[in-house]
């Protein structure tokens, strides 16, 4: 829509040519034809290097936006960015998109149901009650078990195991909160993409990017009841087991362990080749490689068995 039209929407002053807006998208990914938002001074640096065409912004950041960018100014930035979010939501399904293609030795239950525009490749086994969304695409040789639902946009890539019950590019838990205690829905307008040889166990849930992409990359082994926040990056064959959590915007790098009931804090980063045990709570990122931890809070694996000694110790005199 128009800068003019969104102006009017979220309530800000809007002066100059007017042009066209194609999407939202996060500050540093944004082109000259998307608009973005920031609601926290510590995004100073990512507003004088974004590339977007507007940027909705507050009397404290407004002054930080380069001169080419549309600055448009409101008292709370990330409530009216929930605001403007329902306006470049898809449709959840589109009549209007081409019948699905299946691709050749492919088996699709009669019970299970291809949107429009969806996309399934060779050789896949789609089993009863499968749901695949508007312009999804499913690879070659993947097998998705019954009652798994793939929401529209999301990509499964090939040779991939889709257990029973599982549900890719469902919304992520994000909403904007008022000053007064109201709840705004943020709708999330990105989409989860799974690459090739990814095993994901039953009822785990995988929820789709606000913007961009949910990823988990090649060979990453996800175990039953494990939930993937949005916007989070799975590395290449990490392994998630049951009962995990991910919290919104982590990035995981290659070869990471997290063992059942462990957990991360939202918008952190993990090195690769760490491993966390059981019930670990990652609070923090964690820049070195090759370690192993345990606990809440979290500490190196060896010193967290030694407290437990300790602890026994004392119970017993």
């Amino acid at each position: 829509m128009k800068i003019s039209e969104i102006a009017s929407i979220i309530g800000a002053e809007f002066y100059g040519e007017d042009f066209e807006i194609t999407s939202m998208n996060t500050l540093t990914e944004a082109s000259s034809t998307e608009i973005s938002f920031v609601s926290n001074s510590k995004y100073i640096n990512d507003i004088k290097n974004s590339k977007a065409g507007a940027i909705i912004v507050d009397n404290a950041t407004k002054d930080y936006v380069q001169n080419g960018c549309v600055a448009l100014v409101v008292d709370f930035a990330y409530w009216q960015m929930a605001t403007l979010s329902k306006y470049f939501a898809p449709s959840i399904e589109d009549n209007s998109l081409a019948a699905a293609q299946v691709g050749e030795g492919s088996k699709v239950s009669s019970k299970a149901e291809i949107a429009n525009g969806a996309k399934i490749g060779k050789n896949c086994m789609i089993m009863a009650h499968v749901y695949i969304g508007a312009e999804s695409i499913i690879g070659d040789n993947t097998i998705i078990y019954p009652n798994v639902t793939v929401y529209r946009d999301c990509k499964i890539g090939n040779d991939c195991i889709i257990h029973a019950n599982t549900t890719i590019g469902s919304d992520g838990f994000g909403f904007a909160t008022s000053k007064i205690g109201e709840h705004r829905k943020i709708y999330q307008n990105g989409n989860v993409i799974i690459e090739d040889d990814v095993e994901i166990g039953s009822s785990t849930t995988i929820d789709r990017a606000a913007f961009g992409t949910t990823l988990i990359k090649k060979g990453v082994r996800i175990d039953n009841l494990v939930q993937v926040g949005h916007n989070c990056i799975i590395g290449e064959y990490s392994v998630i087991v049951a009962q995990t959590g991910i919290s919104g915007s982590s990035t995981l790098g290659r070869n990471v362990v997290m063992g059942g009931q462990s957990a991360t804090a939202g918008h952190l980063s993990i090195a690769p080749f760490n491993t966390f045990a059981a019930r670990s709570g990652i609070t923090k990122s964690i820049k070195e490689s090759g370690l192993t931890f345990a606990g809440f809070p979290l500490m190196d694996h060896k010193l967290w068995l030694k407290l437990q000694v300790k602890i026994a110790r004392l119970l017993k005199q």
